[in-house]
């Protein structure tokens, strides 16, 4: 066998405390590490959820994995030669039996050829091969930072806009986007995310080997009735997929991961076996993926409908104005669900979004027997780099001009808007609270600032921080969502009345969507996003922020703005917003 790279971490004890998802009060301390497998075990609290596979949250969430393991083999030229060589590597994992009862061994071959991870997804077994997941990153923001002097010359050329560029990439390994088929490991759980669930999965991750990750999403609200479409995903899912296609900038790479723990499900051996059998069916060709996804609508229905937002608008605008409440914004969303001629390719779509810029993630879910979660959202809720922590503020919402003049008057009228600049302030300040109270310095720049995308523009702010402990993510996590910008404030009288005004079940919508890594997580806000399943056409989802000004109509023009990136898609492109 050829010679290998290898990154190594073992975990011994895990601090004993619990919290739910609700609760951001959570200490830190979590891990105590050694270098060597030598276990000293505990009695442990079992945390008992269902939808068990492979392993996660039916296991001891404080109880340390055995090993964890990356081996990086020689580089290769095509992705045929690469499967090749990891077919070989599982082979021999088999015919050795680990020292630890528990334990996650990543293999991964570099491949010399760029290929697009969109491409390696489409080219698989779309019936057999699930669960399956997509996630693609921001390559860069651009945002207009204005001044006085601006503000006044409203036929200014576009460069008056003092255009700027961030980079958002902090990964070790240059990633641009990740694919991956099958569950090495699956956490999922009807009940709300805790504590010990992201202790369940942090235990399979390590900072040594970055690339181990855990992708998936939690629900907007974990309280309310699931409805049938969001079932198979429970109020959070998460997966470390078997075979992973790795999309580096310039080059590839292919990995296979196996986990295992006695105490759960399944033992190495049977693990291995279950690899095996995922990497039989994945296929060495990879073809490009085409990018003309237009359908022709047969029906489409609003949920709720206009005459419906409209009363319920004008009910926040009531609860608003009433000097007894002290709700400030109410996030109110829409789902339209619209049936084809045709069944919807959910990759094809994402294909589509991907090809119009590189300023928003990209992601699909897909579980097994289930619709694909899909997305193309220009929001980050937080992005973590080891004590380096991120975030961003995004409210209020202009259509981008048809000429360089109108785009810059456009952007004006957003930035100087009293009405988009109290719902801004609003979301801004709340972010920048919650972080002061969790890092141990805040930095804000730009503080206000239009954010250009494709077919919109937002306010927009970024912040960084810096984290007193890595084992303070929960507490990031677990606090920022959901921000103002998807619920409203305050948080828990805004997501009251959503919860019992909306006339559907949001899912995972405006939650948290992204991966946990052991060196760094990225997490965005599931916005601009769609549920697609077979026969069953397509579920969009768009929502906007109401506070005292709110014009239902305008507000209504707006919906159709933000999910016009799916409506054209069939055919049913929205009017550019007055």
């Amino acid at each position: 066998m050829a010679s290998t790279q290898h990154c190594v971490a073992h975990f011994t004890d895990l601090s004993t405390r619990k919290s739910s998802f609700s609760n951001s009060n959570t200490n830190s301390s979590l891990f105590r590490r050694k270098s060597t497998n030598i276990v000293t075990r505990k009695k442990y609290h079992m945390f008992v959820t269902t939808s068990l596979s492979t392993n996660g949250c039916n296991g001891v969430p404080r109880a340390p994995v055995g090993t964890i393991e990356t081996r990086t083999l020689p580089a290769v030229s095509t992705p045929a030669l690469a499967m090749e060589r990891l077919s070989s590597a599982v082979a021999n994992l088999k015919s050795t039996l680990p020292s630890a009862q528990s334990g996650i061994i990543r293999l991964e071959v570099p491949i010399e050829e760029h290929i697009e991870a969109l491409d390696w997804l489409h080219s698989q077994d779309q019936k057999n091969l699930l669960p399956r997941c997509y996630f693609s990153g921001r390559s860069q923001v651009t945002f207009s930072d204005f001044t006085s002097n601006d503000l006044t010359n409203r036929n200014g050329s576009a460069a008056n806009g003092h255009l700027q560029r961030i980079s958002t990439s902090f990964d070790d390994k240059n990633l641009a986007s990740v694919a991956g088929v099958g569950s090495a490991a699956l956490f999922r759980s009807p009940n709300p995310f805790s504590f010990d669930d992201w202790l369940s999965i942090k235990r399979f991750l390590s900072k040594n080997c970055p690339l181990i990750r855990a992708y998936g999403a939690i629900r907007f609200d974990a309280r309310p009735h699931i409805a049938p479409e969001w079932k198979a995903f429970g109020s959070f899912y998460f997966v470390v997929p078997q075979v992973e296609f790795d999309e580096l900038h310039g080059s590839s790479m292919i990995a296979a991961t196996v986990a295992w723990d006695n105490a759960l499900s399944l033992t190495y051996q049977q693990a291995i076996v279950a690899l095996q059998t995922t990497m039989e069916q994945v296929s060495s060709t990879v073809s490009k993926l085409r990018q003309d996804v237009s359908h022709t609508s047969l029906v489409r229905t609003n949920i709720p409908d206009r005459t419906s937002w409209d009363l319920t608008l004008n009910r926040v605008l009531e609860e608003i104005g009433n000097k007894y409440s002290p709700l400030t914004k109410v996030v109110l969303a829409r789902r339209s669900q619209v049936i084809t001629t045709s069944d919807i390719d959910p990759l094809t779509w994402l294909s589509s979004f991907k090809a119009d810029g590189k300023d928003a993630y990209q992601f699909c879910l897909q579980p097994h027997e289930a619709p694909a979660f899909i997305g193309n959202t220009p929001e980050q809720l937080f992005g973590r780099d080891q004590l380096t922590v991120f975030s961003e503020a995004l409210a209020a919402t202009r259509a981008r001009g048809e000429s360089d003049s109108l785009d810059l008057q456009m952007a004006h009228d957003l930035f100087s808007s009293p009405k988009d600049n109290h719902e801004f302030a609003i979301v801004r300040e709340n972010i920048r609270q919650k972080l002061d109270a969790i890092c141990t310095s805040v930095e804000t720049e730009p503080m206000k600032s239009v954010r250009k995308l494709k077919r919109i523009q937002h306010l927009y702010a970024r912040f960084a921080g810096r984290l007193r402990s890595e084992d303070d993510e929960f507490k990031i996590l677990s606090s920022l969502h959901p921000t103002p910008a998807v619920c409203g404030f305050p948080m828990e009288d805004a997501r009251a009345f959503i919860a019992e005004n909306e006339m559907f079940d949001r899912g995972l919508y405006a939650g948290p969507v992204g991966f946990f890594g052991g060196a760094q997580s990225d997490f965005s806000v599931g916005i601009r996003s769609a549920l697609i399943g077979k026969d069953a056409g397509a579920l969009i989802y768009a929502g906007l922020g109401v506070v005292e000004g709110s014009d239902p109509a305008l507000e209504w023009q707006e919906l159709e703005l933000k999910a016009s990136q799916f409506m054209k898609l069939m055919k049913l492109e929205a009017p550019a917003l007055k």
